[in-house]
């Protein structure tokens, strides 16, 4: 059953954008709280806003709650592919194929890591959301590389606190169009669900801090690979970085990259691979590092423009 709750928003707040006065108040995430009210189910002063529409002191908010849907079930399934990396009583690392998502999530019907390692017979940990127990980050569907996942409850509250505090090393190898200037350097630009379109993250004023340095491995005549360490680790970063720089992963037609280049490459989806992973190993405090070799069709693109 929906809750519905009806607040005022106190004159501390005069001025702030309805999501963020949203989740001050009632303690939702700024994710969540765009949410509710994209889907109309927050009122202002008994008119339907967008997240962007600014409160007043004042002002009443009623926000109906949707009862939650029940978890995805996780099914396990056979993925071709999934390659086990590193295996103990704390923790699994997988290489993680095109095609597949991290965990089940509403609207997505395809294979996931979760149900792959349901499928081999692995038992994970059970802290965190009913379906994505476990997972302590994720990798888009059509990003391929290396992903840890919490066996161990231990291990969970670790790792998840590693990624906080930013004590573990993300590397990701990107082809983009162009050549960035400089060559190496930081975008320190927050990130946020884009205004207009569905599905879609921008560079956006008031969105949440988002860091990505870069290098340039090697030029090529139409486009340049990156070495890319992510300080932080918001949805879509390496993506929406690269394309407010007009230098978008080449293949992601999401984010403005070149048909036409994306073609002759013969790429069916963004060239962003998760390269190399760096962590502790949540009992015995080692490091452990890991590194991916690039997926046959990254590869093989990556052949074909240095020939060009």
């Amino acid at each position: 059953m929906a809750d519905v709750r009806t607040v005022v928003v106190p004159d501390g707040l005069d001025g702030e954008r309805v999501d963020a006065a949203l989740a001050r108040m009632l303690g939702f995430s700024r994710t969540k709280a765009a949410e509710l009210v994209e889907a109309g189910d927050v009122l202002l002063d008994d008119v339907v806003p967008d997240k962007a529409t600014r409160v007043t002191g004042g002002a009443l908010l009623e926000v109906t709650i949707p009862a939650p849907a029940e978890p995805a079930r996780i099914v396990a399934e056979t993925i071709d592919g999934l390659t086990i990396v590193f295996d103990d009583d704390d923790l699994v690392v997988v290489d993680k194929p095109v095609g597949v998502a991290a965990h089940p999530s509403p609207g997505w019907t395809g294979p996931t890591v979760i149900g792959g390692l349901a499928g081999l017979g692995y038992r994970i940990a059970t802290s965190g959301a009913a379906e994505r127990q476990g997972v302590v980050h994720r990798l888009d569907v059509g990003t391929t590389g290396l992903m840890v996942v919490a066996k161990s409850e231990r291990a969970y509250a670790d790792l998840k606190q590693q990624f906080r505090v930013r004590s573990v090393d993300k590397v990701y190898h990107a082809l983009v169009q162009g050549h960035p200037d400089p060559s190496s350097g930081t975008i320190d630009a927050p990130i946020d669900r884009h205004p207009t379109h569905d599905y879609r993250w921008a560079v956006v004023q008031g969105g949440k801090p988002s860091i990505t340095h870069y290098e340039t491995l090697e030029a090529f005549p139409h486009a340049s690979l990156l070495q890319i360490h992510l300080e932080t680790g918001r949805t879509h970063q390496i993506r929406v970085h690269m394309s407010a720089l007009r230098h978008p992963c080449v293949g992601d037609a999401t984010y403005g990259a070149d048909p036409t280049l994306t073609k002759r490459l013969g790429l069916t989806r963004q060239w962003l691979h998760a390269h190399g992973l760096a962590f502790d190993h949540p009992s015995t405090g080692e490091r452990l590092s890991f590194v991916s070799p690039y997926p046959p069709d990254l590869a093989l693109a990556l052949e074909r423009i240095r020939t060009w």
